[in-house]
């Protein structure tokens, strides 16, 4: 149990966590499409779709859109052990746990206080997800364990069950989280008539409901016309005496031919909709996996089948539950987004949205999908019951490269990828400003407040540079100033905070990673390990469980000026007492 009384999930490695690198995107223009014209002024053109680590992807967004995400609906690889072709799904146990944990604690913080998140998941992990849910999300803000009909086949070569179903694992930002409802279905619709041609619309008869409280002016005994006297329910009826006269004189009300008792008309009009059923087994209206196939080969008629993804989800799914969870305009998250039907179905539904892939196939399989839907190409899946016409667009971004690499010497230098502003920018994220350039100050990179700047230089500062810096902040404003080193005192200014870097953001990042995924093949090795003394989990498998997340420390590298020349030293304060607060 945990200190807060509620039970938690323990697993081998579960206390490691990965110190991740806050990257920037950066557009590859090629990629990015938008249509030819704008269709509606509901038009998006804002969508990202995001190749790179879901991981670093997440923690590239965290800064700008914390508490935006509406609605985030992944269909994570299930852990089941198949062979999949884009996917590694056979995750030993406790790293699938522990990486999900990692990702769902970032999606957590992007979800607005109104948002929901959406998880499809399949029986091998899905009680021990719940629980993990509970940890993270709040056990109070667990929604529903929606169960999904995902074969319209059962397989009769099954020894125990045909497992015909997948779950949805729905939790909410917060407990008063409410969904959005459904029209009512053509059976539901079947209920209602109108024999009688009331100018009202269909209905159908139903009890007078009695009032949630009792009220002593609701007690009352009405008399029919056939002159018997009908008692009040329990609590009293719902309506004053007068307000049921004028109903029963209205039609609304009506009795029954006995006169023993008195029904009262729903309007379906009066409806607006009904709440959603955690039951979804109706084919035609949530699809199923073999639809979503189909889908898929005539998005994709010219790739083979090993090109194409094992398990796609129809768009019919997707759209239920961006249905239920979003309104037009809201802002849609996938970060496992396959072949990318999260982000088709919320472009044809007129919500903005941002999709995140790892591999090629967010190039060879994404791009076209989308560009497709952009221009209205794509007959299948909602389109038609969404009316879409093409129209909006998004922009291609991939995850910059690490900020420091290791040169010939085994150093930590500036990678040389990186311009100045790839730099200033990259800088600003991790020193939690918000990259803003300024046009008319050359030392206004970004800004945290109003009036908190920082500036960022390859520079080595004299005394007399940051004098001229402080004079130009002027009094009321700060600036954190990010160098390559500096001469004289640092504290000698109260408006300059001065850090030399990299000494100030060492420790703070595993610099150079670039992938966390699911997929063994790329996780690090695993460091020897010692047997265990006593019975336990044996050694290998403590290694495999423990050393395969995270990366194995680096050896002491050498903590002078990052942006310094050879020879280049810096001759004053090295910086640690500012706002990263301590010893790299």
């Amino acid at each position: 149990m945990s200190r807060r009384g509620r039970l938690e999930l323990t697993w081998v490695g579960k206390e490691e966590r990965p110190r991740l690198e806050p990257r920037i995107l950066l557009e590859d223009a090629a990629h990015s499409y938008h249509a030819a014209r704008r269709v509606s002024e509901a038009d998006r053109f804002d969508n990202m779709l995001i190749q790179g680590d879901n991981l670093l992807a997440l923690k590239a967004l965290e800064q700008n859109f914390a508490g935006k995400v509406k609605c985030v609906f992944i269909d994570p690889p299930y852990n089941t052990g198949s062979a999949f072709e884009h996917y590694d799904d056979g995750i030993e146990h406790s790293l699938w746990l522990t990486m999900m944990r990692d990702r769902l604690e970032l999606l957590r913080t992007l979800l607005a206080e109104d948002g929901s998140i959406w998880i499809t998941i399949d029986d091998n992990e899905a009680h021990y997800l719940k629980v993990l849910c509970d940890e993270i999300f709040g056990r109070e803000n667990f929604v529903g364990n929606v169960v999904w009909r995902s074969s319209d086949n059962s397989n009769n070569d099954a020894k125990q069950f045909s497992i015909d179903h997948n779950h949805l694992l729905v939790y909410s930002r917060e407990p008063e989280w409410r969904t959005v409802r459904l029209p009512p279905s053509e059976q539901q619709r079947r209920h209602f008539k109108n024999p009688d041609n009331d100018p009202r619309g269909p209905w159908f008869d139903g009890n007078p409901l009695s009032s949630p409280n009792p009220r002593p002016n609701l007690q009352y005994d009405v008399i029919s016309p056939t002159g018997k006297s009908i008692s009040p329910p329990t609590n009293g009826w719902r309506w004053s005496r007068e307000t049921m006269a004028t109903m029963i004189a209205a039609g609304e009300i009506r009795f029954t031919p006995e006169g023993t008792a008195i029904r009262r008309r729903t309007y379906l009009r009066e409806m607006g909709g009904v709440p959603p059923s955690s039951l979804w087994a109706e084919l035609e209206e949530t699809g199923h996996n073999r639809q979503a196939k189909y889908e898929q080969k005539a998005l994709f008629p010219d790739l083979g089948k090993a090109d194409l993804f094992a398990t796609p989800k129809p768009e019919r799914l997707v759209h239920r539950a961006l249905h239920i969870a979003t309104r037009p305009g809201d802002l849609v998250l996938d970060s496992f987004l396959g072949s990318g039907t999260t982000a088709a179905v919320a472009h044809k539904m007129g919500r903005r949205w941002i999709g995140i892939e790892l591999g090629e196939h967010a190039v060879t399989h994404c791009v076209p999908r989308l560009r497709k839907v952009v221009d209205g190409t794509d007959p299948g899946g909602v389109t038609e019951s969404t009316g879409w016409k093409g129209g909006g667009g998004f922009r291609f971004y991939r995850l910059a490269p690490s900020l420091l690499e290791r040169d010939a010497f085994g150093q930590w230098v500036i990678s040389e990828q990186y311009n100045p502003a790839m730099l200033a920018e990259a800088v600003c994220k991790l020193e939690g400003f918000r990259y803003e350039p300024s046009p008319i100050h050359y030392w206004q990179h970004g800004r945290s407040t109003e009036n908190d700047f920082i500036y960022v230089t390859t520079q080595t500062l004299t005394h007399e540079q940051l004098r001229a810096l402080s004079m130009a902040v002027g009094a009321g404003r700060t600036l954190l100033v990010c160098c390559a080193a500096y001469q004289g005192r640092a504290d000698a200014f109260e408006n300059l905070e001065v850090k030399r870097m990299p000494h100030a953001v060492l420790g703070r990042c595993e610099w150079g990673r670039d992938d966390y995924s699911l997929q063994v093949a790329a996780l690090p090795p695993a460091a020897p390990a010692a047997k265990p003394a006593t019975p336990g989990p044996s050694a290998e498998a403590t290694a495999t469980a423990k050393g395969t997340r995270g990366r194995a420390r680096s050896a002491p590298v050498n903590q002078m000026g990052l942006f310094e020349s050879a020879g280049e030293t810096g001759d004053g304060d090295d910086g640690n007492g500012g706002r990263d607060g301590g010893q790299p």
